[in-house]
């Protein structure tokens, strides 16, 4: 929900940082697979209840991915680079919430499985809108500047970091925010599903 209007904000900032790294010869998939591990970092440290830390890596993983895409688009966007983005993507968002059940498995296990859970469904609405929108040959207005059709809703990368935030600035109310925000990304299924059985009736 509050993606675009995020994009549109950093953007002249983002594109200023990804002609100084493309000058100095760093490349989109070198940024994605760095943010990756930096993310993987920031599981880790949750994991073991550095949540500080954990944030800060949150943080720093997420700006990378935000460069990686300025930086393809100031050199030339390849369907690999869009690829790798989007799979390591999925896969930050998973590590975030085990990260936390392995934190406290007692208090954090459940509330990690029916976020994860849910995670689940907007990530299958959203491949599987993007595989048919190609299938027809659909452009998102929205998001033009994707490798793919980017579909939206009520929790988007931004959302989902805020979340994230949340969690480690008070990770003792962790398993309030993964229902809470289970029960958003429900919404945003059920809008996708709504949103693809009316686009592509």
């Amino acid at each position: 929900m509050l993606d675009k209007a995020l994009q549109q904000a950093l953007k002249p900032l983002m594109t200023r940082a990804a002609r100084g790294l493309v000058r100095l010869g760093v490349g989109a998939d070198a940024i994605s697979l760095a943010g990756f591990a930096v993310g993987m970092g920031a599981a880790a440290a949750i994991a073991l209840q550095h949540y500080g830390m954990g944030l800060a890596l949150l943080l720093i993983s997420r700006l990378m991915d935000g460069l990686d895409g300025a930086v393809a688009r100031a050199t030339k966007p390849t369907h690999r680079g869009g690829f790798l983005d989007i799979t390591l993507d999925f896969l930050f968002y998973a590590a975030i919430p085990l990260a936390f059940a392995l934190a406290d498995p007692a208090a954090n296990a459940l509330p990690a499985a029916v976020l994860l859970a849910a995670f689940i469904g907007t990530g299958s609405s959203f491949l599987a809108f993007a595989a048919v929108a190609e299938k027809r040959k659909l452009q998102s207005l929205a998001f033009p500047d994707k490798s793919f059709y980017f579909l939206g809703g009520l929790t988007e990368a931004t959302e989902t970091i805020l979340a994230f935030t949340a969690m480690c600035l008070w990770p003792q109310w962790f398993p309030h925010i993964a229902y809470g925000f289970a029960v958003l990304c429900g919404i945003t299924i059920a809008m996708r599903i709504a949103w693809g059985w009316q686009r592509f009736g």
